[in-house]
């Protein structure tokens, strides 16, 4: 009986651990089972899935299914290929997962998941390495089962691994036995890993490889074939062939193939490019335990391996973190940035390690290293240690969300299937009546079933899904060519509905680059004058930070780094200087410290003297901006080591916090305010001396920052763009919410809020303030007014838009209200527009929070900090260069915020067209569906080249143009609709669906009450009776209706241009009814043949024909309009009114009522309480 390794956190935790100290079980695959009861899959952080059930399989079972196979001539193989769930039921019986070999999975999204239980064998030589320190009771073990296979067992879901724990009695995402790993741990791995130690986890963490799989065309077309679209196809192309449609079904069989051909192109050579993109083996440098270098492919790398960073750079070929040197990394290919980041030394700590926690001192897979320096072992660059390979990387993760996207829950989408099932219904209706029929011809049964069956492949048209997406691929393609580029076509429909919108402040609302403003110092009797240009200060310790606390770089001769910092670096006249050759000799002219970059004033050069030098300063350590931090550090070495000292730059509140207290002036909040509110981005500086003959390059950022001396405040001046203001009007005239979301001050941001109109300037602003619990005070809450006066805010309010009062709040707020004053978080989400000093991460729980309230929100930003609130959102646009940036849906090269009013106007014409295409899809299977039956009542149908007409040329031509009309040039406060199953679209169809009815059966008895009408031959059904004069009308009739509804059903107003602004639409539209007016008047001989139409004399009758045409036209297009106007509401009065469901409806209305107390409460302080003020059931 094989063996089981339990891979536990202990087995491969820490560099230094002893890999025998774990406890890493092995255990027969019976004694595994006997603790592990059949229990649903409990949700742990490792596991994305949420329940899971283990299956084991059963050899009568899998004979007894192959026989059925054979017997069902495959047929129980498709439904099995389509309900894997079904398979595994009859296959297999429920058991332990411990003795699983499949175990179904239910994710997080309701979607199942069948999934094979693998098997490995590991090699008893592979843990000879756990030493001689192993305890005597594993050895026992050992020896027990040495004649035994160690097996480990693990699953693929989505290309992630997940192992069996024993310990967990579960299967986990193998990212578990190192997602705890400190920082400290990380610096254990410092040395390297043992050969032995790098095979063992080699085989638990699998090939550091994103494979995306290119099938085959063999294996594709079996997949596209065995479509439920393609099956169906093929169905309807054998019933037509039994009916002798032979040139309809021939045609519809060479359209099928000639899509598929398509298909299979597209879908293979995107597979080939994502393959290609994701796929990066290079050969990497790793540090051995033994002290030796070994140059391995990056397949092999492991989490744990030591990896040596080349100075001229490399493109990542997994996730790590930075243990020594300093790099230079091109995140574009993640966050879309274009400006370099520069990525520091992980500081040694006890604190567990995340890499969106370390971002600033963490390498991603799949993002160009240009340089490392800053010293490692045999002269290379750097050296890190990988935290994650394959799939569990960040760019596996983004991979993996392209390969597996998340099911889009749009109530469109949701509506359209259960109207397939109410198309369903009426087939089913339909063909009763059929049978019916046929039972008055002379038919046999086979003949009547086939017959009836072809009701179905009219009434569920299968060219449905294809028409719908038409809107969202012309919409798709207009917004490319306004640089708008999108990688989520759904999405696009969805920013149609989007109620809210998030902006990021900096770069996005307001200019990238800053101006520097002024700088004033701090002294004893305050703050100074302002001087506005920082190189009149005199040299000092101002000016010095100024030029050296930044984490600029130097790179062929260009500097690179944060626009701010860049802007305040050139203000100073100093420079960053390269070393050159000479960097040996540079670190000796700076007292041995290792020199990241040396910076001098201007004019003076990097020569190696006491004379020339005296004014330069070395940086010798980075401790770079965190958004949690709200600062960045620096420690620098004057020239031939005469004074060391430490400078700090961040947010003023934090640095003056973090200086003695004696130093801030007392006058700092005064002048704080005064500059904030005139919108200046205000930056604080703090130096304080350090011990210059200690190692500077290993100090800890905590014996840094700390009683620092205050220097003063840098202003620096944010211009709003000159589009922010217009597209803010545009959405606030639109109805639609705006929300600033900014990391900056308050008071800055309360400043562009109001310039470029999210706050108007009759409006009030009301600050909240929340204090987090701590051991002496309980969380409180309070609201006070911006000029700090008034005890009564206005409750008149208009709806998402036009209040009288704005919320303010700040990242520490919100996590306090998020956490202690739920009662009051829904309503302070309301009424919030400014929400500053937030944290990427709070970002994305603002957007979280908004969606519980049934928002649909959208998110606009430039930075990596906005990244993971753009994917949140339900609509992330990234202002960016790229022309595709995986981290979000839609990215725009305009580099302003007028690509939002853009979007959201294709969002609504691509949806109003998705409905309009649904609408006349359906319209058009039911006036197919009349003709057939009004005809099979009278024993004939419809000809085989009427049918082609009617599909190919009618119908399809105008679906494909109907979704060309651009969208309208103004945003209307209503938004449209995304409801299908709605009285106004149920009511509609139904009064189209009754006129065509009534006008096809009018076209009928017409002609059944001339003089000249000659009646079908009764002995015979079908085609045999054509051509014959019903077959003609109930023809000429049908297709007026198919162009005529492709009018009527088309909406333009107000979400997308008129129709005549659809030329090409409108051209055919005038051609086609020109064509039908051709059949219906004066046909040649040859096309009547073609058709085979009867030919009817009396030219009186066909002018009745084409009268009755456009009557029913008339009517149509009648009630369309009256349906459009709200005719269809006054059935609303019949029930009584309900509350709507989305709930920032419910609390705007319980927010406006006047019997709801005056909120908020100013000037008072709140403490939590139990329940919420406004329930929301």
């Amino acid at each position: 009986m094989p063996r089981l390794v339990d891979v536990s956190h202990d087995l491969l935790r820490g560099g230094q651990h002893d890999v025998n100290k774990s406890s890493a079980i092995i255990r027969t695959e019976a004694a595994a089972a006997q603790d592990v009861c059949c229990r649903p899959y409990l949700p742990q952080s490792a596991c994305k899935h949420m329940d899971a059930q283990g299956y084991k399989r059963v050899r009568w079972r899998v004979w007894s299914c192959r026989l059925m196979a054979v017997l069902s001539l495959g047929l129980i193989l498709v439904v099995f290929r389509w309900r894997p769930r079904l398979a595994l039921l009859a296959r297999c019986r429920h058991c332990p997962l411990a003795l699983a070999d499949f175990v179904l999975i239910r994710d997080t999204f309701g979607q199942q998941h069948v999934v094979e239980v693998l098997t490995e064998e590991i090699e008893e030589g592979s843990l000879g390495f756990l030493g001689d320190g192993v305890d005597t009771e594993w050895r026992e073990t050992v020896h027990l089962y040495q004649e035994k296979q160690t097996l480990l067992r693990y699953y693929l879901l989505e290309g992630l691994r997940y192992v069996w724990l024993d310990r967990r009695a579960d299967f986990c995402r193998v990212s578990v036995l190192h997602e705890d790993w400190t920082c400290q741990d990380l610096h254990g791995f410092r040395d390297g890993l043992s050969p032995p130690q790098q095979v063992l986890r080699r085989q638990v963490y699998g090939p550091n490889l994103i494979d995306v799989p290119v099938k085959s065309y063999f294996t594709l077309l079996t997949e596209e074939v065995l479509n439920p679209f393609y099956l169906f196809q093929i169905l309807s192309i054998m019933l037509w062939l039994f009916e002798e449609y032979y040139f309809y079904a021939a045609c519809i069989f060479l359209i099928s193939l000639l899509s598929i051909g398509i298909s299979l192109y597209e879908i293979h050579k995107q597979s080939c490019t994502l393959h290609n993109m994701a796929r990066l083996v290079t050969n990497v440098t790793v540090l051995r335990n033994s002290g030796v270098l070994e140059n391995i492919s990056s397949e092999e790398l492991v989490p744990g391996d030591c990896i040596c960073l080349p100075r001229d750079g490399l493109l990542l070929p997994c996730d790590a973190a930075l243990l020594v040197g300093e790099c230079l990394v091109n995140e574009g290919m993640l966050t879309g940035e274009s400006v370099p980041v520069l990525k520091t030394p992980l500081p040694l700590s006890e604190r567990r390690y995340t890499s969106e926690g370390e971002r600033k001192h963490a390498l991603f897979c799949g993002t160009h290293l240009i340089r490392a320096k800053g010293g490692g072992p045999f002269g290379c660059g750097g050296v890190a240690v990988v935290t994650g390979t394959g799939f569990f990387t960040a760019k596996g993760s983004l991979v993996s969300s392209i390969l597996y996207p998340q099911p889009t829950n749009f109530r469109f989408y949701r509506d359209a299937t259960k109207f397939l099932i109410v198309l369903g219904v009426l087939a089913f209706l339909g063909t009763i009546y059929s049978l019916v029929v046929f039972s008055w011809f002379d038919m046999s049964w086979i003949e009547m079933v086939i017959r009836a069956l072809d009701l179905v492949t009219i009434v569920v048209p299968p060219g449905l899904p294809a028409a719908i997406t038409t809107g969202t691929i012309y919409a798709q393609h207009r917004l490319k060519k306004q640089g708008v580029f999108c990688i989520s076509p759904p999405r696009i429909n969805i920013s149609g509905k989007v109620s809210l919108f998030c902006f990021d402040k900096t770069g996005t609302l307001t200019e990238e680059g800053l101006d520097v403003w002024g700088v004033t110092e701090s002294g004893p009797a305050g703050f100074s004058q302002v001087v506005s240009d920082p190189r009149l200060l005199s040299p000092g310790r101002m000016l010095s930070a100024l030029a050296c606390c930044h984490t600029v770089t130097l790179l062929q001769g260009q500097h690179l780094g944060d626009p701010l910092e860049l802007k305040m670096l050139k203000s100073t006249g100093w420079s960053l200087q390269e070393p050159g050759e000479g960097a040996e000799a540079l670190d000796a002219e700076f007292a041995g410290h290792r020199v990241l970059a040396p910076a001098v004033p201007s004019g003076h050069s990097l020569v190696f003297s006491r004379q020339s030098a005296s004014q330069a300063l070395a940086i010798v350590r980075r401790f770079t901006f965190s958004s949690a931090l709200r600062r960045m550090s620096v420690v620098t070495v004057a020239c031939w080591g005469h004074s060391a000292l430490a400078f700090m730059k961040g947010s003023p509140e934090m640095v003056a916090g973090l200086c003695r207290q004696d130093t801030v002036p007392p006058d700092f909040s005064s002048k704080l305010r005064i500059f904030s509110s005139e919108g200046l981005r205000v930056l604080a500086l703090a130096y304080k001396p350090v011990d210059q003959s200690a190692d500077l390059s290993t100090i800890e950022r905590c014996e840094v920052e700390k009683d620092m001396v205050f220097l003063g405040l840098l202003m620096m001046k944010n211009l709003v763009k000159p589009e922010s203001s217009q597209v803010i009007n545009t959405l606030r005239m639109a109805a639609l919410r705006t929300v600033m979301v900014t990391g900056d001050n308050i008071l800055t941001a309360i400043n562009v809020a109001k310039n470029c109109g999210m706050v108007r300037l009759d409006e009030r602003v009301v600050f909240v303030q929340a204090s987090a619990l701590t051991s002496q005070a309980a969380p409180t809450l309070r609201f006070h007014l911006e000029d700090g006066v008034g005890s009564v805010v206005p409750t008149r309010d208009a709806y998402q838009g036009d209040v009288v009062y704005h919320l303010a709040l700040g990242g520490t707020s919100f996590d306090v209200l998020c956490d202690h004053f739920p009662e009051h978080l829904a309503k302070v989400l309301m009424r919030a527009t400014v929400f500053a000093r937030m944290a990427p991460d709070q970002k994305t729980r603002l957007v979280k929070e908004l969606q519980k309230l049934n928002y649909r929100v959208g998110m606009c930003g430039d930075g990596a900090n906005d990244c993971g609130a753009l994917r949140a959102a339900d609509v992330g646009v990234s202002l960016s260069e790229a022309e595709a940036s995986i981290a979000s849906p839609f990215t725009s090269k305009t580099g302003n915020v007028s690509c939002v009013p853009l979007l959201i106007r294709e969002g609504r014409c691509s949806l109003v067209t998705s409905f309009s295409l649904f609408r006349y899809m359906a319209a058009y299977s039911i006036i197919q569906f009349t003709s057939v039956l009004v005809l099979y009542t009278v024993g004939t149908n419809l000809a085989d080249m009427q049918f082609l007409f009617t599909d190919l040329v009618l119908v399809t031509l105008l679906a494909v143009v109907m979704g060309r009309g651009g969208p309208s040039e103004e945003l209307h406060p209503r938004r449209p609709p995304a409801n299908l199953l709605t009285l106004p679209v149920l009511g509609s169809l139904l009064v189209h669906v009754s006129m065509v009815i009534l006008g096809q059966l009018a076209a009928l008895f017409l002609t059944r009450s001339q003089e000249w009408y000659i009646p079908v031959n009764s002995t015979v059904f079908g085609s045999a009776n054509l051509p014959n004069m019903a077959d003609t009308s109930v023809f000429s009739v049908s297709g007026f209706q198919y162009v005529f509804m492709a009018v009527v059903l088309t909406k333009g107003f107000p979400h997308k241009k008129p129709l005549y602004h659809n030329v090409i639409f409108l051209c055919l539209l005038l051609l086609l009814f020109a064509a039908m007016a051709y059949l219906a008047l004066a046909p040649s001989r040859a096309l009547m043949a073609a058709l085979q139409l009867d030919h009817l004399s009396d030219v009186n009758f066909k002018m009745l024909i084409v009268a009755l045409a456009a009557l029913n036209f008339l009517l149509c297009f009648v009630a369309e309009m009256l349906i459009d106007v709200g005719i269809l509401n006054c059935l609303r009065w019949m029930c009584p009114r309900r509350s709507s469901k989305k709930k920032y409806k419910r609390l705007h209305s319980l927010l406006s009522s006047t019997h709801t107390p005056t909120w908020p409460p100013l000037n008072q302080t709140l403490q939590p309480s139990e329940h919420t003020a406004a329930s929301l059931r």
